[in-house]
């Protein structure tokens, strides 16, 4: 009787063992669905770069995401759309870095809130705890399930995953962007934009080891970049989101700046018009090294047909 108790005892434990790993096996079936679920085109994802300095040594070229790579369901600025991306491929993320009024660092493009959030107004007159009630809208109007993100949680999300451009916005002090920077550890992988040379000085003055994107859209600028003695190593040039002569990228070559070209707006426009995406592989023999574009995920695909 004994005997027989054991071997039922026995039975029943390894029918509830054997379900309990069906059922681990399903459920981590069916998150994988989940994350793998695509909507967008995307490129096979190879290594990621996530530092500059390694970068610099192998410029391979890069994707840009605009505003984080807005799509369908996924709004700008927004930690959820960087992983979008990143999902799919090697990027630099740029976003955008506004301030509340009780001085959180936070990513928002705009000076208001109305076009990519369920709030209203200002973003300098809002405190921290009134954004973390809203949720973000996507460039179609949608409301999605997420919210503004800190610039904390950004810079620790990316470590490792992506290389960022912060845009820093007008009143949002360099010095605060650059300590968030510093206490992440992430001068190696988030440069700061500057839109004048005597920004990127100040930038260059407060931390010594951070990558900064600076106009280099022609002769003057360059002229500005050379008087200011910055260490063209530490260097991004944006040309701009026209297409520079082949003699300019040279000139910043021999500078030994790494470039970035905007196809953000007509550009982009532009190869969508004439259902010509391989138009992104002469932007790169030309002489840019990253793309900022508004398609990081259609840009990325081409750039990846062609390595193979």
């Amino acid at each position: 009787m004994k005997l027989f108790r054991s071997i039922v005892l026995l039975s029943f434990v390894l029918l509830l063992f054997s379900n309990c790993r069906s059922n681990t096996i399903k459920k981590t079936s069916k998150q994988e669905v989940i994350d793998t679920q695509e909507t967008v085109p995307h490129a096979e994802k190879k290594e990621l770069v996530t530092s500059f300095n390694y970068w610099k040594k192998n410029p391979v070229p890069l994707v840009s995401a605009h505003r984080g790579g807005p799509y369908k369901g996924y709004p700008e600025n927004a930690i959820e759309t960087f992983q979008n991306i990143v999902n799919h491929t090697s990027t630099v993320i740029e976003c955008d870095i506004s301030m509340t009024r009780d001085s959180i660092l936070v990513l928002m493009h705009d000076k208001t809130l109305d076009r990519t959030t369920t709030g209203k107004g200002d973003i300098n007159d809002a405190t921290f705890e009134e954004l973390k009630q809203l949720k973000l809208v996507d460039n179609l109007g949608n409301t999605t399930t997420y919210t503004i993100p800190t610039l904390d949680e950004v810079l620790s999300w990316g470590k490792d995953k992506v290389l960022f451009t912060l845009d820093v916005k007008r009143g949002v002090p360099f010095q605060k962007v650059l300590a968030a920077v510093e206490k992440y550890n992430a001068q190696d992988y988030a440069a700061i934009i500057t839109y004048r040379i005597q920004d990127a000085i100040k930038v260059h003055e407060l931390n010594k080891d951070v990558m900064i994107s600076v106009s280099a859209r022609d002769d003057g600028a360059l002229a500005q970049i050379e008087k200011a003695k910055l260490p063209t190593d530490k260097l991004l040039g944006f040309v701009g989101t026209r297409l520079p002569s082949e003699t300019h990228y040279t000139k910043l070559k021999s500078l030994g700046i790494k470039t970035i070209l905007g196809t953000l707006g007509n550009l982009d426009k532009s190869a969508v018009a004439k259902g010509n995406d391989e138009v992104y592989l002469k932007y790169i023999e030309n002489g840019a090294n990253i793309i900022a574009t508004d398609r990081p995920l259609e840009v990325a695909e081409v750039l990846q047909k062609d390595k193979n």
